[in-house]
C-alpha cells in the first residue's frame, strides 16, 4: 500500500485520496447491483401481474360457463319434456357440470389470489431495491465531495450511508 501511494504522489495525486477513489468505485458497483435487482424485481413484479390477470380472465370464462350451465339445468327443471327420464338425465349431467365449474372456479381464483401474492413480495423486495439504489447514489455524490473539498468528513459520511444503503438492500433478499 505504501507503494501504491508513493505512486501516487509521484504522478502528482494526493495519496490521501486513494481510499477515497477506492471507496467512489466500490460505491459505483454498489449502485450497478442495486439498479440491476430493482429492474429484474419490476420485470418479475410486471409477468406476475400478468399471469394474475390471466388467471382472473380464466376465472370469468369458467363463472360465465358455470351461470350457463344453471340456466340450462333451470330451464330443463320447469319444462314439460316429451321424454321425462332424457331430460332428467341431461339435467343431472349439467349440474354436474355446475358442480364442476364451481370446484374449478374456486381452485382458480385461488391460484390468482396467490399470484397477486406473490407479487406483492416481489414489489415489496423492488421497493427494498430501489431504496436502497438512491441510498447509495446519495453515498457516491457525499463522498465524491471528499475530492472537491479534501475533508475527510465527506469520506466517512458517504462510507456510512453506503452502509446504510447495502443494509437496505440485502433486506430486499430477506423478504420472502
Amino acid at each position: 500500500m505504501h507503494e501504491v501511494m508513493e505512486q501516487a504522489e509521484e504522478h502528482g495525486g494526493e495519496p490521501g485520496m486513494l481510499p477515497v477513489a477506492v471507496t467512489l468505485a466500490i460505491l459505483a458497483v454498489l449502485v450497478a447491483m442495486a439498479t440491476l435487482m430493482g429492474h429484474r424485481a419490476s420485470t418479475e413484479e410486471l409477468l406476475l401481474q400478468t399471469k394474475a390477470s390471466d388467471q382472473w380472465a380464466f376465472f370469468q370464462a369458467k363463472n360465465i360457463r358455470l351461470h350457463e350451465m344453471q340456466g340450462i339445468a333451470d330451464v330443463l327443471g320447469t319444462v314439460q319434456p316429451v321424454d321425462k327420464e332424457k331430460t332428467e338425465a341431461m339435467r343431472e349431467q349439467y349440474l354436474k357440470e355446475v358442480e364442476r365449474y364451481e370446484k374449478e372456479k374456486d381452485e382458480i381464483s385461488d391460484k390468482a389470489k396467490e399470484l397477486e401474492n406473490e407479487r406483492a413480495q416481489v414489489s415489496k423486495r423492488g421497493d427494498r431495491y430501489d431504496a436502497a439504489e438512491v441510498i447509495l447514489e446519495i453515498a457516491l455524490i457525499i463522498c465524491s465531495l471528499t475530492l472537491l473539498t479534501k475533508k475527510r468528513f465527506f469520506w466517512f459520511a458517504g462510507i456510512l450511508l453506503g452502509i446504510v444503503g447495502v443494509a437496505v438492500g440485502v433486506s430486499g433478499f430477506l423478504l420472502h
